[in-house]
């Protein structure tokens, strides 16, 4: 199927939060595009609305669906029996999952994808940072806005490069792959592996099982650029075809003077505006995706000099005097202990107050807990949060304070289920000489940061 100009294509569940950035795409690029939602949430409610795509009502409807359409794009929000899903099956009209539009807008182009259960969306923001800062031009999709970039899915005519986040979680209702399982990268990277969305991947070995799939899915000829610290990629590395190039990466030379991290290359000291060493592996292997497109060495650490970050990964929101506040993703238990220790290297004469929320599936199931012993013993001030209402959303068992204080291994372990309480705690922290890191893939139901 020819992707043309004057494409029209339909949305079910335009909202979500990938799908919305893809319609603008799609719209910027000249395609008709119409959309439904069941209900549309900020921040992609105003965006659609500007550009003229928001669904004048909520709900599905039949009449949306009709043989004028070229193409009907199904989130991962809309269900099975989804109306206008059953109405456009019924006409033969092709239906995609958000990776596989992105595909076939993409399968004439060099696509570089960056994969692994930690990291992906700062190495692919990093990868993205540079190519900007080089002029050169890309189509790409990532999880997070970055500093200079308005958006985050990007779709040109003329461009010959796509940098994708690569997401192993589900393609849409009714495909069942690994997003990341779908993108055929030539170049692809794999952070590292650490167990998530066991509802979805039960078990250890069939989560571990989506990544070597991933790498047998690289185009012919293709480069693994991979992390040499975790033993279960280096094992999935020594198993790739013949024909697939391997590049490891580890932990790149550097010092940190007075709460800055300075790299240590061949070409002098470069002084960076991030830190951690899982941010150092990080740009690593940012470094080494870029070069295959032909980005020199010294021209990648020029521009990754200026590279803070991604939208909350290890975000600064506040700082007075010697009392700062970083906003950080971390949920899952490696995320959680590398964020934790990064912040306590870097500023390791402060007191370090960690405070994490359990919001997600995983993070939130008893059979889980136990994944998270020691991750924040780095931290001198140890805080949880959950809320059981989340929890029995979820459907899952409810938890106590109790079990998760012996899941995390910390006696002194503060746990909150309520966030007033949580906002009054941290309010009385005495501020002075304290580095305050928030973790969540949520918002610690409206905690004012």
């Amino acid at each position: 199927m020819y992707f043309l100009r004057s494409m029209k294509v339909h949305f079910i569940a335009i909202g979500g939060s990938a799908m919305h950035n893809l319609a603008l795409a799609l719209h910027y690029k000249g395609y008709q595009v119409t959309g439904s939602d069941d209900e549309v949430f900020e921040p992609s409610k105003s965006r659609l609305k500007a550009e003229g795509l928001l669904p004048e009502k909520d709900g599905w409807f039949v009449e949306n669906i009709h043989t004028d359409l070229d193409a009907v794009i199904l989130g991962m929000h809309a269900r099975e029996d989804n109306p206008e899903l059953i109405k456009a099956r019924e006409m033969g009209l092709p239906v995609y999952s958000y990776p596989e539009f992105l595909y076939q807008q993409t399968k004439d182009k060099k696509r570089l994808v960056i994969g692994g259960s930690h990291g992906k969306t700062t190495i692919t923001s990093m990868v993205l940072h540079v190519l900007n800062k080089l002029d050169i031009h890309t189509d790409f999709m990532v999880g997070a806005l970055l500093e200079g970039i308005p958006r985050s899915v990007v779709l040109e005519n003329d461009t010959e490069i796509a940098v994708f986040e690569g997401d192993e979680y589900l393609s849409s209702p009714i495909d069942r792959r690994p997003k990341f399982h779908l993108y055929h990268p030539h170049v692809a990277l794999i952070s590292g592996i650490a167990w998530d969305h066991m509802n979805v991947f039960p078990t250890w070995e069939n989560y571990l099982e989506q990544f070597a799939i991933f790498v047998d899915r690289i185009e012919p000829n293709g480069v693994l650029v991979y992390s040499q610290d975790d033993e279960h990629v280096v094992q999935i590395a020594k198993s790739a075809r013949a024909d697939i190039r391997t590049l490891p990466y580890t932990t790149p030379n550097h010092k940190i003077v007075t709460g800055k991290t300075i790299l240590i290359t061949q070409n002098g000291e470069v002084e960076l505006a991030i830190f951690g060493r899982h941010n150092l592996q990080n740009m690593e292997g940012a470094r080494l995706v870029c070069a295959q497109i032909g980005v020199s060495e010294a021209d990648f650490y020029s521009a990754i000099a200026s590279f803070k970050g991604a939208s909350r990964r290890l975000e600064c929101v506040r700082e007075e005097g010697s009392y700062v506040i970083y906003r950080d993703f971390a949920h899952a238990p490696s995320k959680l202990q590398a964020t934790t220790t990064a912040v306590k290297e870097q500023f390791p004469d402060r007191n370090l107050l960690a405070c994490m929320e359990l919001h997600t599936f995983s993070s939130l199931n008893k059979a889980f807990l136990d994944h998270y012993a020691g991750t924040m013993d780095k931290a001198d001030v140890a805080v949880v949060y959950f809320s059981p209402e989340v929890i029995a959303h979820k459907r899952l068992p409810a938890i106590t304070i109790d079990e998760v204080k012996v899941a995390f291994g910390r006696n002194d372990l503060m746990v909150f289920t309520d966030v007033e309480a949580l906002q009054s705690f941290l309010d009385q922290q005495e501020k002075e000489n304290m580095v305050q890191l928030m973790m969540s893939s949520g918002n610690f139901g409206g905690i004012r940061f």
